[in-house]
């Protein structure tokens, strides 16, 4: 399966009509394997918008294509075919083992009550594989640490063999060696991706463009370094911002101060 293009169409959302909009409108078209960050200040609409991406709300208005096809012209099934999601909240009681939770990945493309086949056990043990769970894909999910049952979510999204992953804090609960390896993940895959990510240097660093939110609109959107302006990232997060470069990696590096 090959990376999908997405567009957002003045996107809006708002749990009711008669509410305030959470998310305002919001445009933009990301080309197939590009990788999207979202960042923000806590609040911003970040996990609102991931949301409406991978299908659990629907916009209050405007349209959101995959390859120019409209999501809400998609069954639920046919969605989870081309959009995976990995989200913060992580299941802590499921009675499932690590294999378990990742098989759940090939659900879309069976049939009916059919038994996984040949195929989507290969698709499995690849994908415990690539995640570094083969010692642990017989324990209960409910006995790992918050990290572990990341990299589980992660591994059963790619199980499911998408044409788009979300990610809504990938890095979250990782220690340092699997927040490197997720992100080495990111840049490796065949795959379009839109994370959200509180880390503006390392959103920089592996993703192609770059959405700002604040209060639910969108402030910029671009090349990072373009999007993640000096100006733009102080105005956003309240924060003296200094962009710095590192002589070793020639890098850009953006500082961040307390206004005083």
């Amino acid at each position: 399966m090959s990376a999908a293009s997405l567009s957002l169409e003045q996107v809006t959302w708002a749990p009711r009509k008669r509410d305030p909009l959470l998310l305002q409108e919001t445009s933009l078209t990301l080309e197939a394997g590009q990788v999207l960050g979202i960042v923000g200040p806590n609040g911003a609409g970040k996990t609102t918008l991931l949301r409406l991406i991978y299908g659990y709300n629907r916009p209050t208005s405007g349209t959101i294509r995959i390859d120019g096809q409209s999501i809400n012209t998609l069954p639920p099934r046919a969605l989870a075919r081309k959009v995976a999601a990995v989200l913060q909240e992580q299941p802590t009681d499921f009675a499932l083992t690590v294999r378990d939770i990742v098989a759940l990945g090939r659900v879309p493309h069976r049939l009916g009550f059919s038994t996984p086949g040949q195929r989507d056990d290969e698709i499995i043990e690849a994908a415990l594989t690539r995640m570094d769970l083969q010692t642990l894909s017989h324990r209960c999910l409910s006995t790992l640490s918050g990290g572990e049952r990341q990299r589980v979510m992660v591994a059963r999204a790619l199980a499911q063999e998408p044409q788009i992953l979300v990610l809504d804090e990938p890095t979250n609960h990782l220690d340092i060696r699997h927040q490197l390896e997720v992100l080495q993940l990111i840049r490796e895959l065949d795959l379009t991706i839109v994370t959200s990510l509180h880390d503006l240097n390392l959103t920089a660093e592996v993703c192609d463009r770059v959405l700002v939110l604040q209060s639910g609109a969108p402030q910029s959107f671009g090349p990072p370094r373009e999007a993640l302006s000096e100006q733009l990232v102080s105005q956003t997060f309240g924060v003296f911002t200094q962009r710095d470069q590192l002589t070793q990696s020639r890098k850009a590096h953006l500082t961040f101060q307390l206004h005083t």
